[in-house]
């Protein structure tokens, strides 16, 4: 084969090839808003290992409000969180009725909290969300004692109350830039739904953000 002819059918080749390749893939979009999402009553070694899995390979962050006394006894699925890129919150120490407690019993659940995460290698949360969301003067008081900001929920995804995987996406794809959902990191169908979590966000031009200690509201992560 004359040079210019061998010459000539590289060229094509090259062409060929750059065509089946097609485009370079595009970035990804940006982000329009940002939600918080937010699995309460953790860590645990039943559970904690496959949700940190699920939401890491979905690239998804989240805001854990853990138990004390999970805390306490799982301090390797505390560090695990952090490790995984998640935010640590208290979520009390035994997940009492905190409206029904005196001062010090509240005093008691927030600040052993702190310590057991702390102590766990999670950081001092920043972050409190009272149980069942009950919460009077008594609570805030003792809370912001602690320099803690309470964080309730815009909406509920009923996981917990055996919702479906269907219910729980569709809750989350009722999310609106800086609104907050309130999970659990125990229910089965909550792991189901964390791919279709990610994808009903993105659709939409949502990311999965931090929640401010300023505001409560979700925003970018820092």
């Amino acid at each position: 084969m004359r040079t210019s002819s061998r010459l000539s059918l590289v060229i094509g080749l090259a062409v060929a090839a750059a065509s089946v390749a097609g485009p370079a893939p595009a970035q990804a979009a940006p982000c329009n808003g940002y939600v918080g999402l937010t699995f309460d009553d953790g860590p645990s070694n039943a559970h904690t290992p496959a949700l940190l899995n699920a939401l890491r390979q979905n690239g998804l962050r989240a805001t854990m409000f853990n138990e004390g006394q999970y805390a306490a006894a799982y301090p390797a699925q505390v560090r695990a969180q952090t490790a995984a890129g998640m935010w640590v919150g208290n979520h009390s120490y035994t997940h009492p009725h905190l409206t029904q407690l005196g001062q010090s019993q509240v005093d008691s659940e927030i600040s052993r909290t702190q310590q057991a995460i702390a102590s766990a290698g999670g950081g001092t949360p920043r972050l409190f969300r009272p149980p069942y969301g009950e919460t009077n003067q008594t609570v805030q008081a003792v809370a912001s004692r602690y320099g803690l900001r309470q964080i309730i929920w815009d909406v509920d995804s009923q996981d917990w109350n055996g919702a479906s995987v269907d219910a729980i996406v569709q809750a989350n794809g009722r999310l609106t830039n800086g609104q907050i959902i309130l999970m659990h990191e125990w229910p089965a169908n909550t792991l189901a739904a964390i791919p279709r979590i990610a994808q009903t966000l993105a659709g939409r031009g949502l990311c999965a953000g931090m929640i401010s200690p300023q505001t409560g509201r979700a925003v970018a992560p820092n």
